[in-house]
């Protein structure tokens, strides 16, 4: 595996520091370097970049904005030397926060976890595609591999997603909703509500607007109503 990564800092010797950092870990390739975020905007959203590099006090754009237009497959590793922005840069699906100046080890450390995360990530790609029947994903510290065919339903609290399954317990990962809408094969689930995907296949009961799992009842909102009925009978045809 190579991931594609790029380094955006204002500071010349702290793009030097990482790009020697990058240059050794044979798993990394930088394909560019930025001064700025605003250089890296087109880059970025071409989709192919798995990391950046990113610090957060930066002139004409910072880090935490530059965030939000990082396509939500590209993962983002802070490196700073403000920590007060640590929270601010967790609840834009950070995968670490490194304060500068940032040693080796720590970040291999990093490293690792984006490893993970592509790890994941292409796994559940191949579910998308029909490559398996299974999705890979990251709990705690642990890679759970869970068959979409016992998926029920998929809940979103906050930046987390929770996996509810047929004769097995919940798993939660750290994950957008966006992401999975993204990569789960879009003719087996469908997301009901902002907070909801549900797997058509196991629903058996629905009942005044809901869907009923056992004692758990997902609403289907006003929007998604119409589609919903017409796909879930389509299914039980």
């Amino acid at each position: 595996m190579t991931l594609n990564c790029i380094i955006i800092d204002d500071e010349p010797l702290a793009r030097e520091l990482i790009r020697s950092y990058v240059e050794q870990t044979p798993v990394l390739r930088l394909t560019g370097t930025f001064e700025s975020a605003a250089e890296a905007i087109r880059t970025v959203v071409s989709g192919d970049i798995d990391v950046i590099f990113l610090d957060i006090n930066m002139p004409m754009l910072n880090g935490i904005d530059f965030a939000g237009v990082v396509p939500s497959k590209t993962r983002i590793i802070f490196i700073t030397a403000y920590e007060q922005y640590a929270l601010q840069g967790f609840r834009v699906n950070a995968l670490d926060y490194l304060l500068k100046p940032v040693s080796y080890p720590e970040f291999m450390k990093a490293v690792g976890k984006a490893v993970e995360w592509v790890n994941m990530r292409r796994s559940l790609e191949k579910s998308a595609n029909g490559a398996s029947e299974y999705i890979t994903v990251k709990a705690d510290y642990r890679l759970v591999q869970i068959s979409m065919d016992r998926i029920l339903y998929i809940e979103v609290q906050n930046d987390r997603v929770i996996f509810c399954r047929k004769d097995g317990d919940p798993v939660t990962s750290l994950m957008s909703m966006k992401e999975l809408e993204e990569i789960l094969p879009s003719e087996r689930f469908m997301r009901v509500h902002r907070s909801f995907i549900v797997n058509l296949a196991n629903i058996e009961i629905v009942e005044r607007q809901r869907i009923v799992f056992g004692n758990t009842y997902i609403p289907v909102s006003d929007s998604k109503k119409e589609e919903f009925f017409a796909r879930f009978t389509h299914h039980k045809v």
